[in-house]
């Protein structure tokens, strides 16, 4: 433990709904537990507050803000209030993500435009707006939730899904090129398939999997896995820790997939 002693973390989806634990939740609460001070942000305060108050009564550091990170402006505002309080930003988590059910011929404009803004949008305004600030430090490391559905076929049609993650894994391999000799490390994390409450509420997917209810849709998922069982959140924390640390301090532009083997699997 201590990986990440004395840097300031933020968050972008920290919040979960309840007590439940999300990857976003996880994270906030594991790199608290490796010594960051974590800076929770989701478009539902409560929800961030609600991580933030964990991490506390864990014996971490955090605080919780409330911001839509579609909104260019309230990023900005976020970065330049965290900055003015701690003077950096080591880390930045881009971890908000949504799921439609639908492939390419089923999906509205609507639903197409919500996944684009949710998925991509808000990791672009959190790069555009924490790069500058850690250019002025000469460090940093931004790690890009992205989906083992960003390189291939998951088993559900979600054409909106699988766009934003792939083009989120791509901008982060060529935005840590373009930043590299300048001391910024960007990599992504590919979680594959994941129990997380956000799969449980996605309208469409229990249908998808054939499944009448979500422990038969994870009892379905969990055949998919050649270690035949789904990952947990806690996997994707660790795989963030890791990339926020110094112990990746030569990683970077990378793919790392966490998905049990499923990835490499046949059919």
């Amino acid at each position: 433990m201590g990986d990440l002693e004395g840097k300031i973390a933020v968050v972008l989806g920290a919040g979960t709904v309840g007590d439940e634990i999300g990857n976003g939740r996880a994270t906030a609460l594991l790199m608290a537990q490796h010594g960051a001070t974590v800076i929770c942000v989701d478009r539902d305060g409560g929800l961030a507050e609600r991580t933030a108050e964990m991490v506390s009564r864990d014996g971490g550091r955090a605080e919780s803000l409330a911001i839509d990170a579609t909104d260019e402006g309230q990023v900005r505002d976020l970065i330049a209030e965290v900055v003015d309080k701690y003077g950096r930003i080591d880390v930045l988590d881009n971890n908000i993500g949504i799921a439609v059910v639908g492939g390419v011929t089923q999906l509205s404009e609507s639903d197409w435009d919500r996944v684009i803004a949710t998925n991509l949008k808000t990791a672009i305004n959190g790069m555009k707006y924490v790069i500058p600030a850690m250019l002025e430090q000469g460090s940093g490391s931004i790690i890009n939730v992205s989906s083992l559905a960003a390189i291939r076929w998951s088993g559900v049609p979600y054409a909106a899904y699988y766009s934003t993650k792939a083009a989120l894994s791509h901008l982060s391999r060529t935005t840590a090129v373009e930043h590299a000799a300048a001391g910024i490390r960007v990599n992504s994390v590919l979680p594959g398939l994941i129990k997380t409450p956000m799969v449980a509420n996605t309208t469409g997917m229990t249908d998808a999997y054939g499944s009448s209810d979500v422990e038969s849709m994870w009892e379905e998922r969990s055949k998919q896995v050649p270690m035949k069982r789904m990952g947990e959140p806690w996997d994707v924390a660790e795989a963030v820790v890791f990339l926020a640390s110094d112990r990746s301090k030569f990683v970077n532009g990378v793919d790392l997939v966490v998905d049990g083997g499923m990835s490499v699997k046949v059919n």
